[in-house]
C-alpha cells in the first residue's frame, strides 16, 4: 500500500479551485469599487460551502474546516516539511495506557520531524468518531486508531479512506472491512488468553480450578480477545469451572468493586483472572480486606495482563502469580509503517507485537520467564 494517489489529485483540485475562486473575488472587488486595503484575493482559501461545490466530500469533513488551518497544514515529509499526525487515543485508565500515550509523544515529537495532534478521548466512543472527523478536516497525513470499542468505525473510516488519508488501527483492533485501513497493529490479545490458560494447565498439573475472572472495558478488543483465548482452554480442561466473569473496565476501582461483588457470592474460588494489572490491584485491596490470601504462599492464584512495571514488582514479590504482557511501546512501530508509505513503499497487513509471559520466582515454566530483579530493572515501562 502507498499514499493515496487520490488524495494528491484532490489536493491540485483544490489548488485550481482555489485560484478561479480568487480571480473571481478579485473581478467581483473591482466591480464594487471596494479594493480597500484587505489581502489579496489570490492569497485567500475558498468559503467552505464553494469548496464542496467543486469537491464532493462528507459534510462534516468540509463544511466546519477552518481556511487557514487548511492554508497553513504543514508539508509532508516527502516535500522537506514536517509530517503530521492524529492519534486518538482510548484515554487514561491504567498505567499501561499511560506508557503507550507516553511512547507515541515521544516518538512522533518536533524533534523527530512530526507535528502530532493527540486527543484523549477518555473512553467515549463517539468522542472518538469525532476526533477522528476532525483529523479528516484538519487533512493530517496521517491518523493513528487505538479504538475504545471494535465496532461502529465503517463510516469514518470510509470518509478517511475518501479523503486519501491513510489509517493505522493500532493497539487495538477493529471490526471493519480491512480495506477501509491502511494497516494495523499490536498484541495478539487472544494468544495473550490462551498464554494464560496454558500457564494454568501446567502449574495446576490436573487440580480442581473454580475461576473468577474480571473482565476489562466492555466491547474492547483487548477484553474480547482475552476472553477467547483463556476459554479456549477452560474447554479443554473438565475439572475447570468459570464461577463468574464481570468488567472492571480496566480500572483499580473496576476491579475492587468487581472482585468485592463476588467475595460476598462466592467462597470457593481459588483462581481470579484480572484482565490487567490495575484491576489485579483492586482485586488484591479487596481480598486484603476480607482477609483472604493470594499468591504463590496463598489460597488464590493471581493471574493478570499487561506486565506493567509495578505489576511485574508483585510478580516478583509473589503476589501476582503470572503476568502476561502486553507491550505498550508500539510507536515505534506505527512510525516504521509511515516511513514505508512516505518511501512509497508496500507495507503489511498486520504487523505483530510480540509479548512474553512472567511467573513469580521458584516456578519454572515453558510458557513463561520467571521473575527475577534483573528481568525488572530492564523494564522500560
Amino acid at each position: 500500500l502507498t499514499k493515496s494517489r487520490f488524495r494528491e489529485e484532490t489536493k491540485m483540485k483544490k489548488k485550481v479551485v482555489s485560484l478561479l475562486v480568487a480571480a473571481m473575488t478579485v473581478a467581483s472587488l473591482t466591480a464594487c469599487g471596494n479594493s480597500g486595503s484587505d489581502a489579496p484575493a489570490a492569497n485567500q482559501e475558498p468559503a467552505p460551502a464553494e469548496k464542496q461545490e467543486a469537491e464532493p466530500a462528507p459534510a462534516e469533513s468540509q463544511a466546519e474546516a477552518p481556511a487557514e488551518s487548511q492554508a497553513e497544514a504543514p508539508a509532508p515529509a516527502a516535500d522537506g516539511g514536517t509530517i503530521s499526525v492524529g492519534f486518538a487515543q482510548v484515554g487514561h485508565e491504567s498505567d499501561w495506557r499511560a506508557a503507550n500515550t507516553k511512547n507515541y509523544q515521544d516518538t512522533f515529537s518536533a524533534a523527530n520531524g512530526y507535528e502530532l495532534s493527540f486527543v484523549d478521548c477518555d473512553n467515549d466512543h463517539a468522542v472518538q468518531i469525532e476526533t477522528v472527523r476532525g483529523f479528516i478536516e484538519q487533512e493530517l497525513d496521517y491518523i493513528c486508531i487505538a479504538p475504545i470499542q471494535s465496532a461502529g468505525w465503517d463510516t469514518v473510516l470510509q470518509e478517511a479512506k475518501d479523503a486519501g488519508i491513510p489509517v493505522l488501527i493500532v493497539d487495538r483492533a477493529v471490526d471493519a472491512d480491512p480495506s477501509l485501513y491502511t494497516t494495523a497493529l499490536g498484541c495478539d490479545m487472544v494468544a495473550e488468553g490462551e498464554a494464560a490458560g496454558n500457564w494454568l494447565a501446567e502449574y495446576l498439573n490436573g487440580e480442581d480450578a473454580n475461576i473468577l475472572v474480571i473482565e476489562g472495558s466492555v466491547g474492547a478488543s483487548a477484553t474480547l480477545g482475552r476472553t477467547e483465548g483463556f476459554n479456549n482452554i477452560v474447554s479443554q480442561n473438565s475439572n475447570w469451572k468459570v464461577l463468574d466473569s464481570q468488567s472492571g473496565d480496566f480500572t483499580q476501582a473496576g476491579g475492587q468493586e468487581v472482585m468485592e461483588s463476588f467475595i460476598k457470592s462466592y467462597s470457593d474460588f481459588n483462581v481470579v483472572v484480572c484482565q490487567n494489572d490495575n484491576e489485579a490491584y483492586g482485586a488484591m485491596d479487596a481480598m486484603d480486606a476480607a482477609g483472604i490470601t493470594y499468591g504463590v504462599d496463598g489460597d488464590v492464584t493471581i493471574i493478570s495482563f499487561d506486565a506493567t512495571h509495578d505489576g511485574l514488582q508483585y510478580t516478583l514479590d509473589g503476589k501476582i502469580t503470572c503476568n502476561v504482557e502486553c507491550n505498550p511501546l508500539q510507536a515505534g512501530f506505527a512510525e516504521d509503517v509511515i516511513k514505508k508509505l512516505q518511501a512509497g513503499e508496500a507495507v503489511d497487513a498486520w504487523t505483530l507485537v510480540v509479548d512474553e509471559a512472567f511467573v513469580a520466582p521458584g516456578i519454572t515454566s515453558k510458557y513463561a520467564v520467571t521473575m527475577s530483579q534483573e528481568v525488572l530493572d530492564g523494564r522500560a515501562y
